[in-house]
């Protein structure tokens, strides 16, 4: 009798461990399928979770649109934005892997910061660009400014070159060469009629001297920041100027990431019509479509 109560008693707990061990496995099952679908993005269930460094405006505004997060949550994407305010760190988070991709840049930016910075970050997709307007809270038009005017411009390489273009393409000033030079300066200027006078400042203060200066060239997310509006510019780029393919904000990445499926799915939904009409619609001409 004892021994077979010793059996029952062994039976007994050999029932028991099985039950604990068929529900923790369970439990694991749950969490290892709840764990997938969040991380991969293939299936209908499967989310993949993509970030994206971007300016505030207009990047981050486009990225985290109704029309652009509902097309890529059919694509099975969501994106996780994190703004900046400077052109540094967007780039420096891609190349240490923080983020996945950024959306705030144009290509020469993008060039020289690869050649002064040592890395290697490349562009997937143009997308959009912003014209750069001349602006003046005391000049109505191009044929006001004056002998001597001083005009405040960006003073990093790429942008103080595109704002000098601009000036010659008004009929300002004349630059050396006879090709597009993106890395142009104030001591490329061959002939300058007015002797006009040039402030070069960060891209994100131009703005704020326009009360200091007789004009100033500003960068199109920057004018929008300033609450200034495209249309009160005295002059800005033409749509079909080199510039405005030379300038144009891309998606860019590292080389290793260039053919990330998500990213090269961003890419085709903000190059999408929907997407593309919507900008046209929203930012009234201070943020067009390259396409």
């Amino acid at each position: 009798m004892k021994r077979m109560r010793n059996l029952k008693k062994l039976a007994a707990f050999a029932l028991a461990f099985s039950l604990v061990f068929a529900l923790a496995a369970c439990g694991s099952t749950e969490e290892d399928a709840t764990d997938e679908s969040t991380t991969t993005g293939a299936s209908a269930s499967e989310t993949t979770v993509l970030k994206v460094a971007a300016s505030p405006t207009p990047h981050a505004e486009i990225l985290t649109s109704d029309i652009v997060t509902e097309l890529l949550a059919a694509e099975g994407i969501t994106l996780d934005v994190t703004e900046y305010s400077d052109y540094v760190v967007p780039n420096t988070s891609v190349d240490e892997g923080e983020n996945d991709c950024n959306y705030f840049q144009h290509t020469p930016y993008l060039d020289t910061f690869n050649e002064e910075n040592g890395t290697s970050l490349v562009s997937v997709g143009k997308i959009h660009y912003e014209p750069f307007g001349l602006y003046s809270n005391t000049l109505e038009s191009v044929d006001d400014i004056a002998e001597g005017a001083t005009i405040a411009i960006p003073n990093d390489g790429s942008n103080e070159a595109r704002a000098l273009y601009l000036l010659q393409d008004l009929g300002l000033i004349t630059l050396s060469g006879d090709s597009f030079n993106s890395n142009a300066t104030v001591l490329d200027i061959e002939e300058n009629p007015l002797n006009l006078q040039f402030t070069e400042l960060e891209a994100a203060m131009v703005a704020r001297a326009l009360d200091d200066v007789d004009a100033a060239i500003v960068n199109g997310n920057y004018a929008l920041e300033a609450g200034l509006d495209i249309n009160d510019a005295i002059a800005t780029e033409a749509a079909d100027s080199d510039a405005a393919q030379t300038y144009a904000n891309i998606i860019a990445t590292t080389e290793e990431n260039a053919d990330n499926e998500a990213i090269l799915t961003l890419v085709e939904v903000l190059k999408s019509s929907e997407v593309q009409e919507w900008i046209e619609e929203n930012f009234d001409g201070a943020v067009l479509p390259v396409d």
